[in-house]
């Protein structure tokens, strides 16, 4: 009997992360994040891109880069996640900005996965400088 050819876990879980883009209602840009325990193997939260709790989603009217009124996916994930769930893998879709890459500093994540360049890598920096693991998939 030959070997089985599976996907790796790193893989299914950005696989969930990109079908999340499907839910965004950021009109400019679809991000899709999820966070799961260091093995993969627990989702704690999820999250997309888009206008926030309560308000309509035509809020979302500003075309401009850094102008659009949405919450991005990592903040949506995070909310999601217990303040005491152990240390935490990001995959987002996109590398993550300079404020949302502040809020994954301060969750206890170990390691960032993201699919997409965004404009700037500064948010990649901040992740680096305080030596969370970051790779790109």
């Amino acid at each position: 009997m030959g070997k089985i050819e599976r996907p790796s876990l790193e893989s299914l879980v950005m696989d969930f992360a990109m079908s999340l883009t499907r839910r965004a209602t950021c009109k400019r840009f679809q991000v899709g994040c999820v966070i799961t325990s260091e093995d993969m193997t627990q989702i704690y939260g999820f999250g997309y891109n888009g206008t926030a709790k309560g308000l309509s989603h035509d809020d979302c009217k500003v075309d401009q880069p850094g102008g659009c009124g949405c919450v991005h996916s990592e903040v949506n994930a995070l909310i999601k996640v217990r303040a005491n769930d152990p240390r935490k893998v990001v995959f987002v879709t996109a590398q993550p900005c300079v404020t949302c890459a502040k809020a994954i500093v301060n969750s206890g994540v170990s390691k960032v996965y993201y699919r997409a360049t965004y404009r700037s890598d500064d948010g990649l920096d901040i992740i680096r400088k305080v030596g969370i693991e970051v790779e790109r998939v």
